[in-house]
């Protein structure tokens, strides 16, 4: 009997959770319909305030998208209304959230010319400058972006010098110059290896690190940079026609000179030694003929 009492009992708990779980399912398809229904009230309401509201309720949600869209229908008619800079500011950080950070910096640059005094003026333009950097490319595609964004940057920080989001604008700045950097090395490199014991190679390959080096004083990539231009004075002494070898040969130990100053110990040390002792043995033959 009690056996039978307990089988009855659990058939009976399993019913229930069963109905609950309908009634649950109930209850949340109705909300989610009847949400749908209000959005798509707002969307093809004649009525701003309406969509404002809904706006608002759906962007402190997080559901950026669907506040984006109400936002979009509603911006010209508060131009001039107080909600205006509420509006705007929720409409700009919308497309942040949503990742279009095209409109994001555009949006947000409005908004802090508009809002100057605005209590989100300042974070706004940070978030402006921002949107530009989310924007830039890995180092080995056109870096336009990147130069943008560090302009973006560094007009925020003349502007906000004193700015809580000053430390990361400057670590931001510091990995968009890296990027150029990087770029400004790989290209002068490129030249080095796609050379093809042409002299004009050597020579843009020598160049592109002369220029490399004078912008970036004190990049990463100096050890390599005085080497690879070391490298490409070597090849280009060494298979020059003979009415240029000898002063191309001369250049080339300078350039040795300069990058063994700089690194007596470097990685490269045993091949760069290498090619200097091949030069040394080169020019001692101009001194044995004269």
């Amino acid at each position: 009997m009690i056996i039978i009492n307990q089988v009855f009992h659990f058939k009976n708990t399993k019913k229930n959770i069963y109905w609950m779980k309908n009634i649950f399912y109930t209850l949340l398809i109705t909300v989610v319909l009847s949400s749908c229904s209000e959005y798509q009230k707002a969307l093809k309401s004649e009525d701003i305030a309406t969509k404002f509201k809904m706006g608002t309720e759906l962007y402190d949600a997080g559901k950026y998208g669907k506040a984006n869209r109400l936002f979009a229908q509603i911006v010209p008619q508060y131009r001039g209304k107080p909600q205006a800079e509420k509006l705007m500011y929720m409409y700009s950080n919308s497309f942040y959230k949503m990742k279009d950070y095209y409109l994001a910096g555009y949006q947000f640059e409005r908004f802090a010319d508009q809002y100057p005094k605005s209590e989100k003026a300042e974070e706004a333009l940070f978030l402006g400058a921002k949107s530009f950097y989310q924007l830039s490319p890995v180092y080995s595609k056109e870096q336009k972006e990147t130069k943008t964004a560090i302009e973006k940057l560094q007009m925020f920080i003349n502007t906000y010098p004193d700015s809580e989001y000053l430390p990361e604008a400057n670590i931001l700045i510091k990995e968009l110059d890296y990027k150029l950097e990087r770029k400004a090395f790989e290209i002068a490199k490129l030249y080095n290896q796609i050379a093809n014991f042409e002299s004009e190679d050597y020579e843009a390959s020598i160049k592109a690190f002369d220029n490399f080096l004078v912008e970036y004083p004190g990049t990463t990539f100096r050890e390599d940079a005085l080497y690879y231009r070391f490298d490409s004075a070597y090849k280009l002494g060494i298979n020059s026609i003979e009415y240029k070898r000898k002063g191309r040969i001369e250049t080339a130990i300078k350039y040795y000179d300069a990058f063994y100053k700089a690194f007596p110990e470097s990685q490269y040390s045993t091949e760069a030694e290498k090619m200097k002792n091949e030069l040394q043995a080169a020019i001692q033959t101009y001194s044995t003929q004269s």
